[in-house]
């Protein structure tokens, strides 16, 4: 959901990621949509290789994605190649989320997965021979990394759907033709019930991802070892050495696994990040149990998981709930009428729209008062419009106090509101109110991204107007540089934990 304030959020990211340059091309295809290089230099103004370089950086860190549609060029040569560029707006967004993706592997899995993700992060993408690479530099030791073990972590994290291969480099867009429109068209909410793409990033997304069995799959055909090849080439020539490790290579297999490119799953770390709100959510709603249930449910079906926003788990029979739940220490304590119970309070779909209702609910309270908080949560409820009148007297608001906190909420996005006119022996004017949830989501999001840009530039300049003494040994601070220094540390520690909550605020409204 692009907004705004999103849009301004995600340029932010990026330049402090990467750089104006690399922004300026960003924030472009951000605004103008899908673009040729042509036309994103005509845009920006830039160099051509300026042009080239940006985009290399922002496909490599997986933010943009190249595509080719054909068109019509007027001669017998058949329709034309066009390479264009489309911004992947879901990705940017991800860059600020890493350090949550780290913790939830480093819950899971050793500390050998966790830096092999950490590199894929960092670099966006990555061949094994590349992770090797890095690991061999960053070894220490004791602590010797070989390529085996190194597969094996990756095989772990591929299989986990943490990992994955990258997707094609320019896939092929078919438009869709005018006979084809109107039944699309005629057949939209049919399309939209089995996930078919809207967006033109979504179908360029759908198009360019390998066939699932492919996309998280490892070639493991591999006997030799770089260790030992790098032994037994200490006595060749350089020369002699590369035409060696091309034989080596193809009799055995290497290049084909050096040739596949993998990166960060961030579907998988967001599902990961969506099974355990909506737990959380069961959790203080209802109770240990129900939660333990979602989760066993959660666990077992995870794999068949398509997409983030599931609305119903995979089908599961009652007795491979229960045997799912019992392999936990707290399932144990269950009976099988508890497990039966829990799933009766258990709706996917709901759980995440409660909490949506309670987070608006929340800002609206801090925000303007509980009379707004009372009279919002009850046109949230009622789902219709409400005359004025009515809503003062079922809420106990005042009936002076009423109109004007009705009005604030108009005013700000919040409410929706409309005029009834009835004429006979005297004319008269109602006004009606009521929540349009599909409009204020978009809203309160984009205020989010609004409050999370202000948090990051708050943080920029706090620690630009403390650069050099955040510059300086630890031996030099003492007396008054020591308490600036323990200032702006406490600053930083606060603004980036808010910054974390607003963006699990972010992540329940827009990804979740």
């Amino acid at each position: 959901m692009l907004t705004e304030y999103g849009t301004k959020h995600a340029v932010h990211v990026i330049t402090n990621h990467f750089g104006d340059l690399v922004a300026k091309v960003c924030e472009c295809l951000l605004r103008k949509g899908p673009l040729t290089r042509q036309n994103v230099k005509r845009y920006t103004e830039l160099s051509d290789e300026q042009v080239k370089n940006a985009l290399l950086v922002l496909i490599q860190q997986n933010c943009v994605q190249a595509f080719t549609t054909e068109q019509p060029d007027g001669f017998a040569d058949g329709p034309k190649a066009n390479t264009q560029y489309v911004v992947l707006f879901d990705n940017i967004l991800h860059r600020v989320r890493f350090a949550k993706f780290l913790t939830i592997l480093s819950q899971e899995f050793d500390q050998q997965c966790v830096e092999l993700v950490q590199g894929l992060l960092e670099h966006g993408r990555l061949t094994l021979k590349q992770m090797f690479d890095r690991a061999k530099s960053s070894e220490k030791e004791g602590n010797l990394v070989d390529l085996d073990s190194l597969r094996e972590t990756l095989v772990k994290l591929v299989t986990a759907h943490y990992v994955e291969r990258c997707p094609a480099s320019e896939p092929l867009l078919m438009p869709i033709s005018e006979e084809e429109g109107p039944a699309r068209k005629k057949g939209s909410k049919s399309a939209k019930k089995i996930g078919e793409p809207e967006t033109i990033e979504q179908q360029v997304v759908e198009a360019a991802l390998p066939m699932e069995a492919m996309r998280f799959s490892v070639v493991t055909n591999v006997e030799s070892d770089v260790g030992e090849k790098e032994k037994n080439s200490n006595n060749v020539t350089p020369g002699e050495k590369r035409k060696h490790d091309v034989l080596e290579l193809d009799e055995c297999g290497v290049a084909d696994e050096q040739s596949v490119v993998y990166r960060a799953n961030f579907e998988g770390f967001i599902r990961r990040l969506r099974h355990k709100g909506c737990i959380d959510h069961v959790r203080a709603h209802l109770d240990d149990g129900a939660a333990n249930v979602l989760s066993a449910m959660l666990q077992a079906t995870s794999s068949a998981e398509k997409k983030v926003k599931t609305k119903n788990s995979v089908p599961l029979s009652l007795s491979s709930i229960y045997e799912e739940v019992i392999k936990s220490e707290a399932g144990r304590n269950m009976t099988l009428d508890h497990v039966r119970a829990s799933l009766v309070q258990l709706d996917f779909e709901k759980i995440i729209e409660i909490a949506q209702n309670e987070e608006v609910e929340s800002v609206v309270s801090k925000r303007y008062g509980r009379d707004a908080y009372r009279i919002f949560r009850l046109l949230s409820k009622s789902g219709r419009l409400l005359e004025t009148d009515k809503i003062s007297d079922t809420t106990f608001v005042e009936k002076k106090d009423a109109p004007k906190i009705l009005y604030k909420l108009w005013k700000d996005g919040y409410l929706l509101m409309e005029k009834l006119v009835v004429t006979g022996a005297r004319q008269s004017q109602f006004l009606l109110w009521k929540v349009n949830r599909q409009i204020l989501w978009k809203h309160v999001l984009d205020e989010m991204f609004h409050a999370a840009l202000n948090l990051s530039l708050r943080v920029s300049y706090e620690l630009d107007r403390e650069k050099e003494l955040l510059n300086l040994p630890a031996d030099k601070r003492t007396g008054p540089l020591q308490d600036r220094y323990n200032r702006i540390r406490k600053v930083r520690i606060l603004l980036e934990s808010s910054q974390m909550k607003l963006d699990d605020a972010i992540l329940l409204f827009h990804d979740f």
